[in-house]
């Protein structure tokens, strides 16, 4: 059987590679996205106190970092057993959906715009954010003004862009000032146009991917969300909701701490990314998806105004449920326009200057979990910790690797379609590297190992010629 690998796979955070495998009639028999990285997270905070733990995992990533340190800093406050002070709440949150608006546009603009607007088929020198610019400049030049906005807005709150210290155990760090609310409503408007206008584009050529929408696979899944008891999204706190491909509601109203009854983990042997599945259906019968389409997928509406009429065309157009993985661009739009909405509610409830922000207490549980929607999905961190409050276990169940089966059987369909091995051509091998990208996937955050690591070593020569290989049993 010969292979094809696309080495490395553009324009996501992280690397990895895709492995076709080919028949002898030249036609896709399979397809693998195999990750290239591991991180060590979970071992090598072992021994440090939980209270660490938030500061420490907010380095997984550069990207979503906010992320990583509110669902730890959940997780600690569990520990703790505390309820942080209301004010705190609402702050988390409004860092938290500044962090998605940010982390999609960056998704949208930079990183799939190219394939949207130049084409998928386009010269590859090309087909990267330099040359939106020169094709585009104004809309390349709204992603930026986009994401520059919820960065600033991180930073206004947090006081550092990238890996801030301001959400710690049992709330936040200081309370927010009326200058630096004021500030923040004001740039609102101006993002929200931004976020309108390019829903607006996008709905008006989504019909030129049908293609795309057809192929771009994995197929009927259950996808997986956040919601609260009446349905309606949540990004920062809520309770977990499988929805299955036909509407059904398989489970509804679990619990952080009750996650590991519905969701397992596996390893295999050509990733360093886990495949979680559901408990309930089992290895590897349990795919399911998250991230905005699987979000849109499990919520009943969205719960602020122009997101929910967004939400209701975008399901008059394409169901109940949602399949097509390249829909992934048009819920992440309609996220941009969720979190805007909701920024703008939080900033103007007066509760949200009173200076109680922080509750303090020490180890009062052994064990916590933190579970919240990252910008690609769901993530949870579980920490178990010893009398004197120190790591002993960790694990950290990621986004892309919620998604890891479904992508690879995304980029299999995918594959199966466009790709003749007998004539081969790079818009082919880039529609399959699109599906990846549609989930934008972080596999610098998901590339937790749990049990056997996958292992390839292999000694070339000068020359290139393979002299000896070695893999883990």
């Amino acid at each position: 059987m010969n292979r094809i690998v696309i080495d490395s796979v553009t324009r996501i955070e992280g690397h990895a590679k895709i492995t076709l495998h080919m028949g002898d009639d030249g036609k896709v028999a399979d397809a693998r996205l195999n990750v290239t990285q591991v991180r060590g997270f979970e071992k090598f905070t072992e021994g440090r106190p939980f209270y660490e733990m938030p500061g420490i995992t907010a380095r997984i990533c550069g990207i979503c970092p906010v992320s990583h340190l509110l669902a730890s800093s959940k997780a600690c406050d569990a520990i703790m057993a505390v309820r942080i002070p209301e004010p705190a709440r609402k702050l988390r949150e409004l860092l938290h959906c500044a962090q998605f608006v940010q982390s999609h546009a960056l998704s949208f603009f930079y990183l799939s715009s190219p394939d949207l607007l130049l084409g998928m088929e386009s010269d590859p020198a090309k087909r990267n954010v330099v040359g939106v610019i020169e094709k585009y400049p104004e809309m390349a030049r709204d992603g930026i003004e986009l994401r520059k906005f919820g960065q600033q807005v991180i930073e206004a709150l947090a006081k550092e862009r990238i890996h801030p210290s301001w959400v710690a155990p049992g709330g936040v760090n200081a309370p927010l000032t009326q200058q630096t609310r004021d500030r923040i409503l004001s740039g609102l408007p101006r993002a929200r146009a931004i976020a309108d206008k390019t829903m607006s584009f996008f709905k008006g050529v989504v019909d030129q991917f049908q293609e795309e929408i057809e192929f771009f696979g994995p197929g009927p899944t259950a996808c997986a969300g956040l919601v609260d008891r009446k349905g309606a999204l949540q990004l920062y706190e809520g309770f977990l909701r499988f929805r299955a491909s036909d509407g059904l509601i398989l489970e509804d109203g679990i619990e952080a701490s009750d996650y590991y009854r519905y969701i397992g983990e596996a390893t295999t042997k050509d990733s360093y990314l886990k495949s979680p599945y559901y408990a309930v259906l089992g290895y590897p019968a349990g795919i399911y998806r998250v991230g905005p389409l699987a979000r849109l997928n499990a919520a009943d509406r969205c719960g602020t105004y122009k997101a929910d009429l967004e939400f209701q065309e975008f399901h008059r157009r394409f169901g109940l449920v949602a399949e097509s993985s390249f829909l992934y661009h048009y819920a992440r739009l309609i996220e941009i326009i969720y979190g805007l909405e909701r920024m703008e509610a939080l900033l103007n409830d007066p509760a949200i200057l009173d200076t109680h922000v922080r509750a303090k207490a020490g180890v009062n549980s052994l064990e916590g979990v933190g579970m919240i929607e990252a910008p690609r999905g769901v993530l949870i961190h579980h920490y178990k910790v010893n009398e004197e409050g120190a790591i002993t276990w960790a694990n950290l169940i990621v986004a892309t690797g919620h998604n890891n089966m479904a992508i690879n059987k995304g980029i299999t369909e995918a594959a199966k379609h466009y790709v003749d091995g007998t004539k081969l051509r790079e818009g082919m091998l880039n529609r399959v590297s699109a599906v990846v990208r549609a989930y934008d996937p972080c596999l610098s955050c998901s590339t937790h190992a749990n049990g056997q690591i996958a292992m390839q070593i292999q000694l070339l020569s000068p020359e290139g010629v393979l002299l000896d290989e070695l893999r883990s049993h």
